[in-house]
């Protein structure tokens, strides 16, 4: 395990062990490319340590098949990790809105009310919101409620928020942020996305 001391030792009254432990909001944005790649390693992490997972897909087609998808789900269901349970929300890409906007907006809302009732239940210790900040960048879900939401959290539940154009209160608030930049890309020069490498 990686040693270092903390820059700074909050006066806050947890132990090491307990502040060590505390629940994390994690932000990925950015308009580079890795953002749901991160959290997904993440979410392998957490399938190591046994932990149950919930990754809700906000906005991207339900149709689009997703890797990491289908190497999380044989894993959750292998018996030698935690669960995982994958669901599905929203039609067309994070980045284009379509002229579906009104069923995209229903379906993140009903996929944040999900959320909501899971984080109450505590049903997941790793919740992965994959492109999440859109639908708060949207006005579609108020992102005042999603940090009082977070904030209330029961027990130790961690969530991992993707997407570009995370609102500013939800990075003031969140534990740990990581804006990706992108310095150069395939696309840039006319390459389409390629299997192993975009999905």
């Amino acid at each position: 395990m990686p040693q270092g001391q903390p820059s700074v030792v909050p006066d806050d009254g947890l132990t090491t062990r307990q502040r060590r432990n505390r629940p994390l909001v994690v932000v990925h944005t950015g308009v580079g490319k890795g953002k749901s790649t991160a959290a997904f390693g993440l979410a392998l992490r957490a399938w190591n340590q046994g932990w149950p997972i919930g990754v809700f897909q906000f906005v991207k087609s339900a149709k689009w098949k997703v890797g990491e998808e289908r190497a999380l789900r044989v894993l959750g269901d292998s018996g030698e990790g935690g669960t995982v349970a994958w669901h599905k929300m929203g039609e067309g890409w994070s980045w284009v809105q379509r002229d579906a906007q009104m069923d995209n907006e229903e379906k993140a809302r009903e996929g944040w009310e999900q959320v909501k009732r899971d984080l109450a239940a505590e049903t997941y210790t790793l919740y992965v919101l994959d492109e999440f900040a859109y639908p708060m960048h949207w006005g579609w879900v108020d992102t005042d409620e999603v940090v009082e939401v977070l904030r209330n959290r029961p027990g130790t539940q961690h969530v991992v928020i993707t997407g570009r154009n995370a609102p500013e209160k939800l990075v003031e608030f969140a534990d740990l942020v990581t804006d990706m930049s992108k310095v150069k890309h395939p696309m840039d020069v006319g390459q389409k996305g390629q299997r192993g490498i975009e999905w």
